[in-house]
């Protein structure tokens, strides 16, 4: 070695930031594993591996309450700094939900009317986005379930989503209190064009995978049903035609008893979805990572995100005031309505007559609130 005679630190750096304090096993929590990279033929690749951010929250459709959005921020910034680690695969517990965004009742009961103390809220969720979107490893969301909401937006952080098919795409947040500025204005619009970014972003409607698939918000969509043997597509969904009279119906729900039908189905069989295919897809797509440059992956990687990027961080400083003031009026009625729907039956507000109120220059207080709330069933 020609310059043996320079002074060398071999002594390997445990760049780590974060302990386990943040991860658990018992729900409501974060799970972070390191699973062993395996090939092709299912065949362990000594030391790398994958690591798996899983939300498990399951009996809330894996919302993510304060402490589990502190456990995705350690997960991702641990996984960046692993030099073992070769792609994060970010999932949810069981066959229904991958994520549905922010913990309503967290939010209804503890943060509203604590317009403060959701700005610090806010901060952390910033920071949960920016840790996705600034890991030096790439990102899969393996969507196991709907995807809504924050859910949604956490998900579009990722670089590629692989999809269950019986996985729903939307927000909920014009129709329960809040913005979707939590991302789904900044990224809709680079996925979609943009009236279907706009509609997306504030209609409310739910999308099927399929219908995302098309418009290209998603990688890949597979199904998880396994009827007798047999993989069967979302029943639900019309999959086998694209054109009917002249409207495009491919990713559509199908209509009348044709979809009750199917709803019916998927009830009976989807608490024994069968994940195979998904996880071959979330397989293949990693070890095509684990077989290019790390370096030039990574580059190539953060130079798409960075079009992400530029209107996610232009806009989530400001926002965060935004929708932390806003807990203090549409956001303590629509996410009180929607927390407190077994106490109602209802879980929105009734829209017109708060409409009233405003045309009427009505004071934004209790009174004026709880003649649009649901009021409890006898």
């Amino acid at each position: 070695m020609a310059l043996e005679w320079m002074p060398r630190d071999n002594e390997t750096k445990d760049h780590a930031l974060h302990t386990d304090v943040h991860w658990g096993t018992e729900a409501p929590t974060v799970v972070y594993e390191k699973r062993p990279l395996t090939d092709p033929k299912g065949n362990v690749v000594e030391g790398l591996f994958v690591s798996w951010i899983r939300l498990n929250n399951p009996k809330q459709y894996n919302s993510y309450t304060t402490e589990m959005v502190k456990g995705v921020i350690a997960g991702f910034e641990n996984a960046s700094l692993d030099r073992s680690v070769v792609a994060v695969v970010f999932t949810g517990t069981g066959p229904y939900s991958f994520c549905t965004g922010g913990n309503t009742k967290e939010y209804s009961e503890f943060y509203s009317l604590r317009a403060d103390e959701y700005g610090q809220y806010m901060e952390l969720f910033n920071h949960m986005v920016d840790s996705i979107l600034a890991c030096k490893k790439p990102v899969i969301c393996r969507v196991n379930g709907m995807r809504v909401a924050g859910g949604q937006e956490i998900g579009m952080a990722c670089d590629l989503a692989v999809s269950s098919d019986l996985a729903i795409y939307g927000q909920a947040g014009p129709r329960h209190g809040s913005a979707p500025d939590g991302g789904s204005s900044d990224f809709l619009p680079w996925y979609l064009g943009i009236e279907d970014a706009m509609w997306n972003c504030v209609s409310c409607e739910m999308w099927s995978a399929y219908k995302m698939k098309m418009k290209n918000l998603i990688t890949k969509c597979v199904p998880v049903l396994k009827i007798d043997g047999e993989w069967v597509r979302n029943p639900m969904i019309e999959t086998d035609k694209y054109v009917e009279g002249g409207e495009i119906v491919f990713g559509e729900y199908k209509k009348g008893d044709a979809f009750k039908e199917a709803r019916a189905l998927i009830k009976e069989h989807q608490p024994n979805a069968d994940f195979e295919l998904l996880d071959k897809e979330v397989d293949k797509i990693i070890w095509t990572f684990a077989n290019l440059f790390p370096g030039c992956l990574i580059k190539s990687i953060d130079s798409i995100r960075a079009k992400k990027k530029f209107f996610w961080d232009y806009s989530k400083n400001y926002n965060r005031h935004w929708l932390a003031a806003n807990m203090g009026g549409e956001a303590f009625l629509g996410f009180g309505a929607f927390n407190t729907k077994k106490i109602t039956g209802n879980d929105k507000i009734d829209f017109i007559k708060f409409r009233q109120n405003i045309a009427e220059c009505k004071t934004w207080d209790m009174d004026m609130f709880a003649e649009v709330m649901g009021k409890p069933k006898e």
